[in-house]
């Protein structure tokens, strides 16, 4: 990203830049950040801000009367959380559109993406830049500069209703414009964007569009594949056809297992949103359907959980009104959540417990916004833990990459065995996995039609393993640098992907392929993968 995004997007007074450079000169000499900062007062009162320490941080590097100096800058930013896992996320919204479900619970404000409220964050920061994806992009990028987080490695999260629902021309043009925020260049067609931010200095790593269960079929996914798009969201919301007919959820939960088979035969990542307490259901009966996602060949990458918020603008609120829906009570979700949470298997992530919803649009039931916060400290009380891997990530612990164990834990969702490659620490945190992909050429006869369709289209699939994600964990570090202790950057990837090689083989494989996003596709090249047609392949020995 060019430095006048930075120096630009705030303005400093004299007094504020020179108290900076006198508390970044104290942190150096190893006074704590805190003790530092309070020994010097604004003259209006308060003190010095974060993001002013990394803007005079910044200054002094590109001056040169600094040197490039990861642990402070570390010190020094603002929300580190945001950018442990690797790297950092980008969320921007579509505008409204029409949608083919009539859910009870999803609200309906005409002037944004259906379900979306104004006073959502992202909701909030797409309203105001008029739902423009560059302004969108552009804006987030700015203000993860101006605290101090790298922007080399952006994983950008489309959202806004289902995208598929979305003309095709309106999608290919949405996703340029966010393309050309990162290369911080317009240019002329989706392809010249795709091709340029193989080498930006902010790089497309993942690409996320929200959709549903019943608009997934191999066109719309070679669609997605020329866009860009590694990982789908999908709204589950229930395994339970009663429960999804009586909430007018419009699909089935063979809808929702037949999505969730054909994305992981195209090699996508899957996250399901699932909905407790909706129109029907019991806390006894959620204990049940949640246990149905990891039995029923589901198997979700990641999940979010998003307890049934009862909101005004929703169809739902005239049921609570006749006395036909009562919400669940904060202690009656946290328990749930809390009993449910031990059985995530170790290859799935939690992203969310709670919508970021606020309160004031919530008319009955909990209000809680750290209800993650509540049910961890339940089951700490309990004596358990959650070995999801959100859990287990090791965040930003510094790690020695000849202390790590590797492990491969194997499981079988609908048509596929699954390999969840990963290295981990002694103390049971994860540094970094690889998802490998084995699709059976065994599955019911209703999906076969489905598979040949999609072998159709992305003919190069046939007869190949399949990478879905690789991951490595830690502080997002910026491309080409290192930094003493970080798993970013010390090999793990490529042992990974070495030891896939090796497990595809010994399953009777001969080609390997990875759904490369556009920003990584280089480094699959240098690794002996070759572009084709949606997808990077590699023969194996």
């Amino acid at each position: 990203m060019e430095r006048e995004s930075w120096q630009n997007a705030r303005r400093y007074s004299d007094e504020q830049m020179q108290i900076a450079a006198q508390v970044l000169d104290e942190i150096l000499q190893g006074i704590p950040v805190m003790k530092a900062v309070r020994s010097h007062p604004l003259n209006a009162g308060g003190y010095i801000a974060k993001h002013t320490l990394v803007h005079v941080y910044r200054q002094k590097v590109e001056q040169g009367s600094l040197a490039e100096n990861p642990a402070l800058l570390a010190r020094i930013r603002m929300k580190p959380v945001r950018s442990l896992s690797g790297v950092s996320t980008v969320t921007v919204l579509t505008e409204p559109h029409d949608c083919p479900g009539e859910c009870l619970f999803c609200p309906d404000d005409r002037q944004l993406p259906k379900s979306y409220l104004r006073e959502e964050p992202g909701a909030a920061r797409a309203f105001q830049n008029n739902f423009d994806p560059y302004l969108q992009v552009k804006s987030r990028l700015d203000s993860y500069l101006a605290i101090g987080h790298p922007i080399d490695k952006i994983e950008l999260l489309i959202l806004g209703g289902s995208w598929s629902a979305y003309p095709v021309e309106y999608r290919e043009e949405f996703v340029k414009r966010c393309l050309d925020a990162m290369n911080g260049r317009e240019s002329g067609s989706l392809e010249e964007a795709q091709t340029i931010n193989q080498t930006a200095g902010s790089r497309n790593v993942g690409l996320v569009v929200e959709t549903r269960p019943d608009t997934i079929n191999s066109a719309e996914l070679a669609f997605m594949r020329s866009l860009g798009v590694t990982k789908v969201q999908m709204g589950a919301q229930s395994f339970d056809d009663e429960i999804l007919r009586l909430n007018c959820r419009g699909h089935d939960v063979q809808a929702t297992l037949d999505a969730c088979a054909l994305l992981r035969a195209a090699g996508f990542k899957i996250v399901l949103h699932w909905m407790p307490n909706l129109l029907g259901a019991t806390p006894d009966s959620d204990r049940a359907d949640f246990l149905k996602m990891w039995s029923g060949g589901f198997c979700p990458d990641e999940i979010k959980i998003y307890p049934t918020q009862l909101l005004r603008e929703a169809p739902l609120y005239a049921f609570w009104q006749e006395g036909r829906y009562q919400p669940y009570s904060t202690e009656q979700l946290v328990e749930l959540i809390a009993d449910i949470k031990p059985h995530i298997p170790v290859y799935s992530r939690v992203n969310r417990i709670i919508r970021d919803i606020p309160a004031s649009y919530i008319q009955a039931g909990s209000r809680r916004s750290s209800l993650r916060l509540d049910v961890m400290q339940a089951l700490e009380r309990r004596g358990q833990r959650c070995r999801c891997i959100r859990c287990r990530e090791i965040r930003g612990k510094p790690v020695k990459a000849d202390q790590l164990t590797m492990g491969d834990f194997i499981y079988h969702p609908a048509d596929a065995e699954e390999h969840f490659i990963h290295f981990s620490t002694v103390d049971d945190q994860l540094a970094g996995y690889l998802r490998l992909s084995l699709p059976s050429s065994d599955f019911p006869p209703a999906r076969r039609p489905q598979r040949e369709a999609l072998y159709a289209a992305i003919p190069e699939l046939r007869g190949t393993a399949l990478i879905r994600e690789v991951h490595i964990y830690g502080q997002s570090l910026e491309v080409g640098s290192e930094q003493a202790g970080a798993a970013q950057h010390s090999g793990l990837g490529t042992a990974l992907l070495k030891e896939a090689e090796q497990t595809a083989i010994k399953n009777g494989f001969s080609r390997l392929a990875v759904i490369a996003a556009i920003g990584t596709s280089l480094y699959y090249e240098k690794r002996g993968f070759v572009k084709e047609h949606l997808y990077m392949t590699k023969k194996l020995a």
